[in-house]
């Protein structure tokens, strides 16, 4: 694919500006970044300021211009900036690329400002790029301090217990993945006479001291932090990219006069980061960004959310702001009133779009609406739950359904009215020549009350005959007649070609038929009551089977996620134990056994009350 042609952004924008030591959210990037809709891989990068992090962030972006670089001691990149780039290998994705202010910087002087740059990218991205220069000694060490603090700048939840280094397994559910690049590596890669990789070389630097003095608790501190809350790690190693009177002219060197070995050693550190990084995802396997519907079913169990990655931006930076500590379990709950709110006015836009479509009033039978309805509604409630995550409670979906139910009593009462009209209509059509004849006196004469009769009943099949009239039409015709029953009865009394044992026998039928006709109304009425009383019950039927199967998908993918977690603790669990560390492997086993509780729980819990 031409990259180039299909940039959206053609520079990197400040996202987040830091003005006089406080993070500020540049409003304008907010809304650039609410135009992308697809899935979004987010790399980000921090380290020391003046190390060449800007440079690896232009060539992830397929560019040597963009973030700017500098060729001086001071730091060039001011709080964070982000650039927003089509995927090079993965079709109807957007990178987003975010470089940060260089930590460190002397002029600043401000390390809690650096700290919170530091929690961000970590809190931001699905990727996290750690760059520094030379070797991972003690100094690197040190200069990553910013790891140990870690449990100080971010809570995992909004409860109050301690979500300290014991409890690392709730980061890991939401940390990003950890890369290390060393640049201006000079050192053989090997231990003990044999060659060994970048990431055997980040293992090995990674490993305990045995020890219980300061010392030795402050040299394993950040290692055991990065091992904790990093269980995936790669590490990539870099050549000095040309003699250092160059370096002010990266920008604008091509890559033969370049030293070929950085040159090889960014491609394969840039096809790493193509290949590997992934999506941005919140706990449960919510993806941020993206189109929220999919006809693919592997695609199906994961939520995309249309405002995420701004939303997540905004309430960070807020709470930093604030004087509080950015809460992963709060954001994702900001998050989740923003997008079930959107998810029910989705899916009652698609229930009034369908039903508009489908429903032609008057319909023949209360039935055929409610079969209708009962389709739509269950469709809408489709759309309702593709949409929604979180909702506590089942709040929203509460909502939801009171507004379908709503939006169907709207539509009997509807189809009663225009029914009613319709029929009424035609009633004063058909029925006309009748009026004026009464008028006309024709039935006031002798045999006039058979001919009314004769009259009445040839009007009424006539009427019968109408197509469309809906399920008025019984209750409609009835009113009509016994509006006529005075005028029947007059014409009856007048009519002196019957006797008056003619007159009671007629006046009793006309009065049988009148109660047949309203207890037939009655039993019609009851039956319609019936009807709605079971359709309530399929629609409360329908909202619990989909949230059922929801929480069942979501269960079995929060189980999965544990499990996955369970299985990284194993491994660091064994690793500890293998080094000698007894007692910090044995905090780890708690740790995973806790996780395992939580996972029977899972398993355990009744989803609908």
């Amino acid at each position: 694919m031409d990259m180039a042609s299909e940039i959206h952004m053609p520079d990197p924008v400040c996202l987040i500006e830091n003005i006089s030591g406080r993070l500020v959210v540049n409003q304008e990037a907010l809304k650039t970044l609410s135009t992308f809709t697809q899935p979004l891989v987010v790399v980000a990068i921090v380290g020391l300021y003046r190390t060449g992090k800007s440079y690896l962030m232009n060539k992830l972006a397929g560019k040597t211009k963009g973030f700017s670089l500098g060729s001086t001691v001071q730091s060039h990149t001011k709080g964070i900036w982000m650039w927003c780039v089509p995927h090079p290998e993965k079709p109807n994705h957007t990178l987003v690329l975010l470089d940060t202010e260089g930590l460190g910087d002397v002029e600043k002087g401000d390390n809690q400002n650096d700290s919170w740059i530091f929690a961000l990218a970590i809190l931001l991205s699905s990727t996290f790029v750690y760059n520094s220069m030379g070797t991972i000694n003690q100094q690197a060490m040190d200069q990553l301090h910013y790891v140990t603090e870690l449990t100080d700048r971010i809570r995992a939840k909004s409860s109050p217990e301690a979500d300290g280094l014991e409890n690392s397994a709730e980061f890991v559910s939401f940390f990003p993945d950890f890369v290390w690049t060393l640049r201006d590596f000079s050192l053989d890669l090997e231990a003990n006479g044999q060659s060994i990789s970048a990431d055997e070389y980040l293992e090995n630097s990674l490993k305990l001291k045995q020890g219980t003095s300061p010392k030795d608790k402050n040299f394993n501190l950040p290692r055991l932090c990065i091992r904790k809350f990093f269980p995936k790690k790669k590490c990539f190693i870099f050549d000095r990219p040309a003699h250092r009177r160059k370096l002010g002219q990266l920008e604008t060197l091509q890559d033969d006069e370049l030293d070929s070995e950085f040159v090889q050693q960014t491609a394969t550190f840039c096809s790493y980061i193509f290949h590997n990084s992934k999506i941005k995802t919140l706990p449960g396997g919510i993806q941020v960004n993206g189109p929220r519907e999919s006809s693919s079913q592997s695609s199906r169990s994961l939520l995309r959310l249309k405002e995420g990655l701004e939303s997540l931006v905004l309430t960070y930076v807020d709470a930093i702001s604030g004087g509080d500590l950015p809460c992963m379990e709060n954001a994702v709950l900001a998050l989740a009133q923003i997008e079930n709110s959107a998810a029910v006015k989705k899916a009652i836009a698609y229930y009034d779009q369908q039903m508009g479509e489908k429903v032609q009033l008057p319909t023949e039978t209360l039935q055929e609406l409610l079969d209708l309805h009962r389709d739509t509604e269950k469709e809408a409630i489709e759309v309702f739950i593709k949409n929604s995550f979180k909702d506590v409670d089942q709040l929203f979906q509460k909502e939801l359904a009171a507004q379908l139910e709503q939006k169907r009593d709207d539509f009997c009462q509807q189809n009663v009215q225009v029914s009613s009209d319709r029929c009424s209509a035609l009633l004063k059509e058909i029925f006309s020549p009748l009026e004026e004849s009464i008028k006309q006196g024709v039935y006031s004469k002798p045999g006039g009350y058979h001919l009314f009769i004769q009259t009445m009943q040839g009007l009424k099949k006539k009427y019968h005959q109408e197509p469309r009239k809906g399920i008025q039409s019984e209750e409609t015709l009835q009113a009509y007649l016994q509006s006529k029953e005075t005028v029947m009865d007059t014409i009856l009394r007048t009519d002196q070609t019957l006797t008056e044992k003619e007159k009671e026998i007629e006046v009793q039928r006309v009065k049988a038929e009148s109660a047949e006709a309203t207890a037939k109304m009655l039993e019609e009425i009851q039956k319609k009551n019936q009807q709605m009383m079971e359709e309530k019950e399929k629609s409360y039927q329908e909202h619990v089977k989909q949230l059922t199967e929801k929480m069942e998908k979501e269960r079995a993918q929060l189980m999965a996620e544990q499990e996955r977690v369970i299985n990284l603790k194993l491994q660091e669990q064994a690793l500890l134990l293998k080094e000698g560390f007894q007692k910090e492997s044995a905090q780890l086993h708690n740790e995973i056994q806790n996780l395992k509780n939580n996972v029977g729980r899972t398993k355990r819990r009744c989803i609908i009350s």
